[in-house]
């Protein structure tokens, strides 16, 4: 508030115990509760919303420049991913590979099936996530569709499928030595922003690592002064 903004962090239900389309609908109901409550509750301007996330966070912050209306002033999502189903995550990761492998056993005692927005155990989570990004197999876990067998089933989960003139304005934020989620995901999403007109911005920070890490804290400064500008700018 300090700063102008009043800041509204929101829970979703998580993948697996909750598929993508539950998912993307919290995501949609959280949008629609600020607007409506947030003058009430925190004397927010229901016609001045930006998006913000980070990683899983950015891809959603891109899912609301399509499937949220009205559409937020801005979206600022950093080292986030337009591409749910890419070989990226589609496929056997060689950098998580490096670990000794998860068993599909180890993976299924780490999740459970009843949906949850806060992980009981954040550890034993991770061991489900190492698994479906050594396999590849992080599509049908969280989707709940097989890319191989339908991949235009695809089609409403991924933004960069679903950018068009009117998508709002959007900053992009990413490290190019992020062996996580790849460079080339940002990049990607700036050159379809750039082919419908889109105003926007990617700002690549050099040999940053997933959340900037390794970066020069100088540029990882910049980076968010230039974050909260870019957001000053559009919600006027």
């Amino acid at each position: 508030m300090a700063a102008g903004f009043a800041v509204v962090s929101i829970d979703y239900r998580l993948a697996p115990e909750t598929k993508l389309a539950a998912i993307l609908e919290d995501v949609q109901d959280a949008c629609k509760w600020a607007r409506d409550k947030g003058p009430e509750l925190f004397q927010a301007d229901p016609r001045r919303i930006a998006v913000a996330g980070n990683s899983a966070g950015g891809y959603l912050t891109l899912t609301t420049g399509y499937r949220v209306e009205p559409k937020p002033r801005a979206l600022v999502a950093f080292w986030g991913f337009g591409d749910i189903m890419g070989d990226w995550v589609s496929k056997p990761n060689a950098f998580y590979r490096r670990q000794p492998l998860v068993t599909r056993e180890e993976a299924r005692q780490a999740v459970g099936t009843m949906p949850l927005t806060t992980p009981a155990a954040k550890n034993s989570r991770g061991r489900f996530f190492l698994y479906c990004r050594q396999q590849g197999v992080w599509p049908q876990e969280v989707a709940g569709l097989d890319p191989a067998k339908d991949a235009r089933a695809f089609d409403p989960f991924c933004p960069i499928r679903n950018v068009t003139a009117q998508y709002p304005p959007t900053l992009l934020i990413h490290g190019t030595k992020d062996m996580d989620v790849p460079y080339e995901q940002s990049a990607d999403m700036d050159r379809e922003l750039t082919k419908h007109r889109v105003d926007h911005e990617l700002i690549t920070v050099r040999e940053a690592g997933h959340g900037l890490v390794d970066a020069k804290p100088e540029e990882a400064a910049e980076a968010l002064a230039r974050a909260v500008a870019f957001v000053r700018r559009h919600l006027g």
